[in-house]
């Protein structure tokens, strides 16, 4: 999917570091290694990186199932989280699983190579 870059990045995922992997209809790819300044206090990758990691993915997702020239925005969503990382980096991939005119529901893995790491669920507003 051949995207302008000033549409798939923000300020937000390039200070966490986030790397896009994979973008096609419905489904986005970001990876994000870790880094010191997105360690907890027990030096693994904090809960909150990997929250964020997943709405910008999610995001993504609904970007490339409306189009890019519209937004949405977060209104709800959930997390599991199955495994503690403690360097390397992880993978977020999301798929938009419906796609109304007004809402979008998405879910969301992220691996540490063949280890689920977290899954996720939210749902978007068009706007």
């Amino acid at each position: 999917m051949d995207v302008p870059l000033e549409y798939i990045e923000s300020a937000f995922s390039q200070l966490l570091g986030t790397r896009l992997q994979r973008l096609d209809t419905g489904v986005a790819e970001v990876a994000l290694a870790v880094a010191e300044q997105l360690r907890n206090r027990g030096q693994k990758l904090h809960g909150g990186a990997i929250f964020s990691l997943v709405d910008i993915a999610m995001g993504l997702a609904c970007s490339t199932s409306h189009g890019f020239d519209r937004q949405s925005v977060t209104i709800e969503c959930k997390i599991n989280y199955l495994r503690a990382v403690g360097d390397g980096e992880v993978l977020c991939t999301a798929r938009v699983l419906h796609a109304g005119r007004r809402t979008l529901v998405v879910e969301a893995d992220v691996v540490q190579g063949d280890k689920l790491v977290a899954k996720a669920q939210g749902t978007f507003a068009v706007i």
